[in-house]
Formats: structure tokens, C-alpha cells, sequence
């Protein structure tokens, strides 16, 4: 047998052979080696970026199941940000309660492998393999902290329903390759080329649906969420909220556009529904919410709502807002979270939004970045989220698609209240105690957030220029 050409899977192999060494080492240093395998996860990670970034052109590898080209590579390169961001927004604090354990680094290089590999997987099997491996590490991570009772329920509560989602997935999976006789995704499309699927076939799109709509925390998949990013320690919240969102959100789209672009008509309803149903839930039940950690929660679930706007639309440019839609909610919810992690009196951290009051004199820069991670997140102009937004509602229009941009336009007024809450809290109300002083880790991410979402703001063509040209490769 011919080996495959191992070239497009290059940063995978480096990451799960630095997985393996950064194993090993743990394994004889213990505890001593948490700061070192840090570090070297960081620069598994950053060899992983060059290494995607560098990539030109369309590849497949393992006889067509794993394929690289320039949505993978776009998709890839944020996830590996994410994940870099986590680690080092994960560091300080978690060592600082006690709960960081060598473990940790090496949980997110092996969950990052997974997702690369959802979005580089090209057909079923290789999909479901990504999806374990990223599962398994989550699960775990989820539950990093083993003396609290929270963590603990948070991670049980995840692994529960992200095994029965996989069930579902493989289920799919199986009527998929029942109706189609392939489980590549150049196969299935080619039998579903006739138009409509047949009844059978469309019952595997909706379990396949139902199991990677659970991946990006969607309605009607979407009960794990608040509870796992309130239970779970915050920098792990903060890892569940970004990397794992870019993969799975990939994944999601070349699922649907690269193996069903025949049956549109078909899973642009579940879409349209999945998306409308994120949309209202996140907008009107963050609204009662005290703890900031839930908040976020019901926020990225709207977020991934108005995300399949453009989907649903099944063009070339509903998948470059996709696409921009992702990298601006990387950027915002990284520096939501690095502020609630700065959010900490008395060696504590501190998750009620009423501590916020009076941030604005107590730390000034601090309250400025805070608010401009809820304005863009509230879509006001001229911040990127008000273009990210923009770009998914005009995709719909072009598809027809008129209510469900009505109905993303009226969540967003919705949602728009209770990020301007925090904005009011912030700016108008008596000041609380200063918080201390933020982990240079934290701050960093913080920082960099910040200036991405006010350089989009300012100059968004770049983005908008690079994710049309991702989302053309799939097409």
C-alpha cells in the first residue's frame, strides 16, 4: 500500500507529536511541569499557525477524507488563536486557585487536533474521529477542577448530552450512508445532485443536524451551556466559548454546503428554524440573568443564531458572513471574558454584574474595553459586530429569505438591552470597590481584543476581503 501524502496534515501530526512529548514529560516532572508545558503548547500551537497560514492552494490526503483549502485554512487559524488565547488567559488564574495541573495544556492541544481535524474532514468518519477527539478533551476540561462540586456537575452534564448528540450524529451518519451508498462528502453530494432528497435521506440530515448543532450550543441543543460555562472554571469557559465554536461552526458549514448543496431546499428549513429559535431564546433569556458567566452563555447562543443567517442563505455570501461573523465573535467574546477574569477583589473572582458599577472611575481603561466588547456584540455601528451582522442579514435578503432577517434584526434590539445594561452599570452607577490587578496574560488578550474589534471597526475590508475568498473555495 502507498503511504498518503502527509504534507496537508502537517500541523496536525506536529501537534499530536508535541501532544505525545508534552505526555511524557508530565508524566516524569508532575506538577514542576505546568509552566513548561505552557510554554510549550504555546509554541505548538504558533508552529501549527505558520504552518496553516503558509499553505497555499486545495489538498486531500487519506484517499479524500481530509482536504485543505482556503476555508479550512482561514477556519484553522482561528481556532488555533482561540485556543492560544485560552491558555494564556488560563494560566495565572488557574494557578492562582490552585486548580492549573499539567494536565491542562495538554487537554487543549489535543482538543485543537480534533477540531482541525472537523474542519479539514471531508467525509463521515473522518468527521466523527475530529469530534471524539475534541469531545473527549473537553469533557475532561470541563471538569478541570476537582474539588468543586460545580465544575464536577458542569463536566457530568456535558458528557451526558455530548454522548447522546454523537449517538444522534452516528445515527445520521448511518441513514446517510444507507440512501447514498458513500460516506464521502463528494459522493453524497453527487447522489443528492437530483434535487429533493427522498424522505429517508432527509431523516439522516436531521440527526446529523441535531449532532453538530449540539457542538455550537444551538437551539434546540442548546440546555448544556449556561451551566457548563457558570460550573466550569472561568478560563475554561472562556476556551469553550472560542476555539471549540470556530471548529464546530465549520464543521456545521461543510457539512451542509459541501455534501448537501443538492438538498438546500431541504436543510435550509432545519437551519432556518435552528437560527430563528437561537436568535429569540439568547436575546430574551439572558435578559434576567445576574451572573455575567450565564449571560455570556445565553449571548454566544444568539451568536450562533444570527451566524446561521448566512448559512441558511447557501450562497458564496452567506458563507463569507459566516465566516466574518466568526472571527468578530472570536475577538469580542475572548475580551468579554479576559475582563470577567479581571473581575476579582480580595483573591477572589467575582461573577455578579452589579460588581461592575462604577468601573468606569475605578479603571477607565478596563470599563473602555469592556463596553466596546458589548456594543460590538449589540451590533451598534460603526463596531465590527454591527458589520458582521450586517454582512449575514444582506446574504439572507439576496436568499429571500426575508423573515428570518426581520426576525435577527428584532432579536438584536432585544439583546441590544442587556448589553447596554452592563454599558449603564459601568458608566452611571455608584462605584463598587476597584478590582486588582489583572494577570498579564489577561490583560494581553484583552488588549489584543480590543485592538482587533476597533481596527475592524475602522478599516473591516481586510476581513471581509480574505473570508470571500475562504468561503469561495467551498463553492
Amino acid at each position: 500500500m502507498a503511504l498518503p501524502a502527509l504534507g496537508p496534515a502537517l500541523p496536525e501530526i506536529i501537534l499530536a507529536i508535541g501532544a505525545i512529548a508534552m505526555v511524557l514529560v508530565g508524566a516524569i516532572r508532575r506538577e514542576r511541569a505546568a509552566r513548561l508545558l505552557e510554554g510549550a503548547a504555546l509554541i505548538l500551537l504558533a508552529a501549527a499557525l505558520v504552518l496553516v497560514v503558509t499553505g497555499e492552494g486545495r489538498a486531500t490526503t487519506f484517499n479524500g477524507s481530509f482536504v485543505v483549502d482556503a476555508f479550512a485554512r482561514f477556519m484553522k487559524v482561528l481556532t488555533l488563536i482561540g485556543a492560544g488565547a485560552a491558555i494564556l488567559l488560563a494560566s495565572s488564574p488557574l494557578r492562582r486557585d490552585g486548580v492549573m495541573r499539567f494536565e491542562f495544556p495538554v487537554l487543549v492541544v489535543l482538543a485543537v487536533i480534533g477540531m482541525m481535524m472537523m474542519i479539514s474532514a471531508n467525509d463521515l468518519i473522518g468527521l466523527y474521529v475530529g469530534i471524539e477527539l475534541q469531545s473527549l478533551a473537553l469533557y475532561v476540561v470541563a471538569a478541570f477542577d476537582r474539588d468543586s462540586a460545580r465544575s464536577t456537575e458542569a463536566g457530568l452534564k456535558y458528557f451526558i448530552l455530548g454522548t447522546l448528540s454523537s449517538g444522534m450524529l452516528l445515527y445520521g451518519g448511518s441513514l446517510v450512508y444507507g440512501f447514498t451508498g458513500t460516506v464521502s462528502f463528494t459522493g453524497i453530494a453527487a447522489a443528492t445532485q437530483g434535487g429533493h432528497a427522498g424522505l429517508g435521506l432527509v431523516f439522516g440530515i436531521v440527526f446529523i443536524a441535531a449532532g453538530v448543532v449540539f457542538k455550537i450550543s444551538a437551539v434546540p441543543f442548546h440546555m448544556w451551556t449556561p451551566d457548563v460555562y457558570e460550573g466550569a472554571p472561568t478560563p475554561v469557559a472562556a476556551f469553550f466559548a472560542s476555539a471549540p465554536k470556530m471548529a464546530a461552526m465549520a464543521m456545521v458549514v461543510r457539512i451542509f454546503i459541501g455534501a448537501f448543496p443538492g438538498a438546500i431546499h431541504d436543510w435550509r428549513q432545519i437551519i432556518v428554524f435552528i437560527s430563528i429559535a437561537s436568535m429569540a431564546l439568547g436575546a430574551f433569556a439572558a435578559i434576567g440573568q445576574r451572573n455575567i458567566k450565564r449571560l455570556l452563555a445565553y449571548s454566544s447562543i444568539a451568536n450562533m443564531g444570527f451566524a446561521l443567517v448566512g448559512l441558511a442563505a447557501g450562497t458564496p455570501d452567506g458563507v463569507q458572513g459566516v465566516i466574518t461573523y466568526m472571527a468578530v465573535y472570536l475577538a469580542t467574546t475572548l475580551g468579554a471574558f479576559a475582563c470577567v477574569l479581571m473581575m476579582r477583589r480580595d483573591g477572589k473572582l467575582v461573577e455578579d454584574m452589579s460588581e461592575l458599577a462604577g468601573l468606569s472611575r475605578t479603571n477607565p481603561w478596563m470599563a473602555f474595553a469592556y463596553s466596546m466588547m458589548m456594543f460590538s456584540l449589540a451590533g451598534i455601528p460603526p463596531l465590527a459586530g454591527f458589520w458582521a451582522k450586517f454582512y449575514v442579514f444582506l446574504a439572507a435578503i439576496d436568499a429571500k429569505l426575508y423573515v428570518l432577517a426581520v426576525v435577527g434584526v428584532l432579536t438584536s434590539v432585544v439583546g441590544a438591552y442587556y448589553y447596554l445594561r452592563i454599558v449603564k452599570l459601568i458608566y452611571f452607577d455608584e462605584p463598587k470597590p476597584a478590582f486588582e490587578h489583572g494577570d498579564l496574560g489577561v490583560r494581553t488578550v484583552l488588549f489584543v481584543s480590543a485592538l482587533f474589534v476597533l481596527a475592524l471597526s475602522l478599516v473591516p475590508a481586510p476581513l471581509f476581503n480574505s473570508a470571500a475568498a475562504a468561503a469561495k473555495s467551498l463553492f
